[in-house]
């Protein structure tokens, strides 16, 4: 499958945005930096692993590391960026393109 938007260029916001697919150019191009996609990995990486952690050891207390470094990282890089983050109009769609972005890079499909 081709990469979506592969260099990361900023597009026009045209809601509604129903799905994934047609919303993850426009998640793409508001992480246009390479810093801004590195700390999203990075916010990820750290959420999955308090999020994991704490399944694993049955230590719910570990869970309120997930949010704090996720958006932690992520909120970073739009300040570096010099954009708002999507998750305030896309919540959900912006968690998944987190996601997505994530997989793309560590299974190398997408540049680091």
């Amino acid at each position: 499958m081709p990469l979506v938007n592969p260099n990361c260029k900023p597009q026009a916001y045209k809601p509604p945005y129903n799905t994934l697919d047609e919303f993850y150019p426009f998640y793409l191009g508001e992480h246009s930096l390479q810093i801004c996609r590195r700390l999203h990995v990075l916010g990820t990486f750290l959420f999955l692993s308090f999020l994991f952690y704490s399944i694993i050891t049955l230590q719910p207390y570990y869970l309120i590391f997930c949010p704090l470094s996720g958006y932690g990282c992520a909120w970073l890089g739009h300040l570096i960026e010099q954009n708002k983050p999507a998750t305030f109009k896309h919540p959900i769609l912006s968690f998944l393109g987190d996601l997505r972005l994530f997989w793309e890079i560590i299974t190398l499909q997408r540049p680091f």
